[in-house]
C-alpha cells in the first residue's frame, strides 16, 4: 500500500495546476465581465451570469450527486450570503468601469486582511501578534495603492476593497454551514441567491442584450463557474498553505491581460502594494497553517 506521504507527493503538484487554472479561469471573468461594462450595468451583468450558471450547476449536482444534493438545512445562511455575493460582485464590477484589472485584483487580495481580523468576532477565533502585524502590513499595502489624500485618489478604488470585506464574510460564514454539505450545494446557493437578489435591479435598468454578446455572458457563466469549482477542488487535494499562494497568480494573469486587451501598464505603486499585500497574505497564510498544525496535533 502506498503511504500517505508518497500520495501527497503525488496530488500537490496536481493540486497548484488546479489552483492556478481556476485562476486564471477566475481572472478570463473578470477581463470579460470588465469589457461587457461598457455596455451594459455592473447588476444586469451579475443576473445574467448566474442566470446562465445555475442551471449549469444544477445540471452537474442532478447527474454526478443525484437530487439529495440541492437540500440545504442553511437556507437562511444561503440567503444572507448570497447578499454578501452580490453586492461583492456589484461593487467589483463597478470598479472595473473606473480601474485597471491588474489595480483592482490587487486589492481584492486583502480580503485574508479581512478574514483574519473578524475571525476574532465572528469565530472566537485567537489571532497572536505575528498575525495582527501580518494584518497591519496588508493594510498598508493597500493604503499604497489607494493613496488617499494624494491627486492619484479616486473613490473607485474603494470599491475592490468593499469586494474583498464582502468576500471575507462570505468565506467566514462558510464555517458555520455543516461540513456534510457539498461544495456543488455551496455554490449553487451561491449563484441562486444574488441571481434573485440582482433581478429586480437588472430588470429596472434593462439594456438590450447584443446577439454578439451572448457568447461573453456564456463564457463569464461558464469561466466563473470552473474557476470556484477547481479552486475548491485544489483545496481539497493539498493543504492550504501549499495551494493558497499561488491564489496570487491571479495578479500576472490580471497584469498580462490588462496590458494586452487595454494597454494597461501598472504603476510602481500599484506592484508596490501588491507586493506587500501577497507577503501580508502568505504570511497570515503560513501562520494559519501553523495554528492549525499545533491545534489538531496536541502535545506528542
Amino acid at each position: 500500500m502506498r503511504s500517505l506521504a508518497t500520495l501527497n507527493a503525488r496530488e500537490t503538484p496536481l493540486a497548484i495546476a488546479t489552483i492556478c487554472a481556476g485562476v486564471a479561469f477566475l481572472v478570463a471573468n473578470d477581463a470579460i465581465a470588465k469589457l461587457l461594462t461598457d455596455r451594459y450595468a455592473p447588476i444586469q451583468i451579475v443576473f445574467l451570469r448566474n442566470l446562465i450558471a445555475v442551471p449549469i450547476i444544477t445540471v452537474i449536482i442532478l447527474t454526478v450527486f443525484g437530487s439529495v444534493s440541492l437540500r440545504t438545512g442553511h437556507l437562511r445562511l444561503h440567503a444572507l450570503r448570497g447578499a454578501l455575493m452580490v453586492t461583492g460582485a456589484w461593487l467589483y464590477f463597478t470598479a472595473l468601469i473606473h480601474m485597471p484589472l491588474a489595480e483592482a485584483t490587487a486589492l481584492v487580495f486583502s480580503a485574508p486582511i479581512f478574514i483574519t481580523a473578524l475571525s476574532v468576532p465572528l469565530l472566537g477565533e485567537h489571532v497572536g501578534w505575528r498575525r495582527w502585524g501580518a494584518v497591519l502590513l496588508g493594510f498598508i499595502g493597500v493604503l499604497v495603492i489607494v493613496r488617499p489624500g494624494s491627486a492619484a485618489f479616486q473613490l473607485a478604488a474603494l470599491l475592490p476593497v468593499g469586494t474583498a470585506l464582502c468576500y471575507a464574510l462570505f468565506m467566514i460564514t462558510a464555517r458555520w454551514i455543516n461540513r456534510a454539505e457539498r461544495l456543488w450545494t455551496m455554490m449553487l446557493f451561491a449563484m441562486l441567491f444574488p441571481m434573485i437578489y440582482a433581478a429586480p435591479f437588472a430588470i429596472a435598468g434593462w439594456a438590450p442584450v447584443e446577439a454578439s454578446d451572448i457568447v461573453l455572458f456564456v463564457a463569464l457563466a461558464v469561466f466563473g463557474s470552473l474557476g470556484l469549482a477547481l479552486i475548491g477542488q485544489a483545496f481539497r487535494m493539498a493543504p492550504a498553505a501549499i495551494v493558497a499562494p499561488f491564489d496570487y497568480t491571479a495578479l500576472i494573469w490580471a497584469t498580462g491581460l490588462g496590458w494586452l486587451i487595454w494597454g494597461d501598464v501598472p504603476m510602481v505603486w500599484t506592484i508596490l502594494g501588491a507586493a506587500i499585500i501577497v507577503a501580508s497574505g502568505i504570511i497570515i497564510i503560513l501562520r494559519e497553517s501553523t495554528h492549525s498544525s499545533i491545534s489538531d496535533g496536541g502535545r506528542s
